[in-house]
């Protein structure tokens, strides 16, 4: 008795369709929500650059009439507020906070992930516990011990009390916990010690989780309002937020100048989103938090 071979079948045709449908999908869904997330900036700007009349108007105008590209300079020559001084003061802030915090937070997440401690899971635990205190609880008492230092109106009262967060602490906890510990005995091998190893070879490798922390912080520095609206107390003092605040009052509202320097107030977060966006997302991802 002979056997044929089976007769090979004609190769199956891939609907591709679906894929295809899929992305179209995808860009439309993306592009719908790139739309939506750049209506406010278009308004903010079409603001900045229009009347007091056409903000407020009736009739609704895709673009001013009349361009006030004088608006630009106003903010800078307001008689009441010092708004270039206040620019430098957050910029100030935002970036000694963010390089403190980075210092402060990533030693003691390294403190509590590295080194050998009996009771270092219970100084975790009260670490976590902050996280479920409340601002306003402590925000009276921080006030009274800032005061009682002489540190109001001062780049120390709004810099130092916000440099330790119980949640960058625990992001940086999770992300060493995870970090490879081959690289630290080779550095032990080699002479160095807890802080050598943390400066010399984990920091090094470290980088993009520390840009994303840095990109977070800064964010949360420079939009920083109530704890500088009450440290900062002479106009000298103030930050962008607060002389923001300023043009609204219980007489006048310029809605031009408003929105012109909230415009001119975000550039910075632009600047520093957009450079260290691919960072953000990678640094996130290396957390070592897991569902």
């Amino acid at each position: 008795m002979t056997t044929t071979a089976p007769k090979a079948g004609k190769p199956r045709r891939t609907q591709g369709g679906g894929g295809a449908m899929g992305s179209t999908g995808l860009y439309v869904a993306t592009g719908m929500a790139a739309v939506l997330f750049l209506i406010p900036f278009y308004i903010l700007v079409r603001n900045a650059l229009s009347t007091d009349p056409e903000i407020t108007g009736e009739n609704w105008k895709f673009f001013p009439t009349d361009i006030q590209w004088d608006n630009i300079t106003q903010p800078f020559h307001d008689a009441t507020v010092d708004f270039g001084q206040s620019m430098v003061n957050s910029l100030i802030v935002a970036v000694l906070h963010t390089a403190g915090t980075l210092l402060v937070c990533s030693l003691a997440g390294y403190g509590l992930a590295r080194i050998p401690y009996r009771h270092a899971n219970k100084v975790f635990y009260g670490v976590l516990f902050t996280l479920m205190v409340p601002t306003a609880v402590t925000f009276v008492p921080s006030f009274v011990l800032v005061s009682s230092l002489g540190w109001v109106d001062s780049y120390r009262g709004l810099i130092v009390p916000g440099l330790f967060t119980g949640f960058t602490c625990f992001l940086f906890r999770q992300y060493f916990l995870g970090f490879p510990k081959e690289l630290e005995e080779a550095a032990r091998v080699d002479g160095l010690g807890h802080w050598g190893a943390y400066w010399r070879v984990v920091v090094p490798n470290s980088l993009n989780f520390f840009a994303a922390i840095a990109t977070i912080t800064f964010i949360s520095g420079w939009n920083s309002f109530l704890w500088p609206l009450v440290i900062g107390q002479d106009p000298s003092a103030w930050t962008v937020q607060v002389a923001l605040s300023s043009y609204m009052t219980n007489q006048t509202v310029n809605y031009h100048l408003i929105f012109m320097a909230t415009t001119i107030s975000i550039l910075p977060l632009l600047f520093v989103f957009l450079f260290l966006q691919r960072w953000l997302v990678q640094g996130i991802a290396q957390t070592g938090i897991k569902g």
